[in-house]
């Protein structure tokens, strides 16, 4: 297994009030799976995704990735799986405004030491993977929203991860284009075997999952 989460419990304070986000969660995720989150906004489902990435620590129960118990790494042992065996894309795009799309992609490889004409190279290519080779010179605000969501899926796949995590990905996309991320991720998904963690609220969305799992109320419901 890749992912193996085991009593995931996780709160979160406002004001006098605890939210219980999650609430003893338990899965299992193979490697090379195309799973979908499900879950209506406040079920858990960012929360999840958190743990499952190193972004946040439980306050109750254990995550195990790729062998490893997150909890027995060292904050610099996390960054370097999130830098090199993780990848994520959010809702938000989190793209630099001021870099253009080649910019955006090659930037995690040069913060992690990658030498010149490989950062090109893995840019350009995970460009193209995803359509976008003859837009690499664009900024964010010369693409549309399904570009720069594929910008932030180049981002995510440039250093060739074991997983990636996306979070409600097509939440501010039309219908149309956020089928044509999906048919993306999933072709991504078969053609690199890259296991894939995707969350949504959408139900056209989630009725083309090859596995769902749903949450309610931070738990899993029926249908996991």
């Amino acid at each position: 297994m890749l992912f193996q989460a085991r009593n995931l419990r996780k709160r979160y304070r406002l004001g006098a009030v605890v939210i219980e986000a999650l609430r003893g969660v338990d899965l299992e995720v193979a490697r090379g799976e195309f799973v979908v989150v499900a879950g209506p906004s406040g079920s858990g489902k960012t929360s999840l995704l958190n743990l499952l990435g190193s972004l946040d620590e439980p306050d109750e129960g254990q995550v195990v990735f790729a062998g490893a118990d997150l909890a027995s790494l060292t904050a610099a042992e996390k960054t370097r799986l999130r830098r090199r065996q993780l990848g994520f894309v959010f809702q938000s795009f989190n793209l630099l405004p001021v870099l253009s799309a080649f910019e955006n992609v090659e930037y995690p490889l040069w913060i992690d030491g990658v030498p010149r004409a490989d950062r090109r190279r893995r840019a350009e290519e995970a460009l193209a993977a995803v359509g976008l080779a003859d837009r690499l010179r664009h900024r964010p605000d010369q693409l549309s929203g399904g570009e720069r969501q594929r910008v932030s899926l180049a981002r995510a796949l440039v250093h060739e991860p074991l997983a990636i995590l996306a979070d409600e990905p097509t939440a501010n996309l039309d219908s149309r284009t956020a089928a044509a991320i999906v048919d993306l991720l999933a072709r991504m998904n078969a053609e690199r075997g890259t296991t894939f963690l995707f969350a949504t609220h959408d139900p056209a969305i989630v009725a083309r999952a090859p596995r769902t799992i749903r949450l309610v109320d931070g738990m899993v419901g029926e249908g996991a």
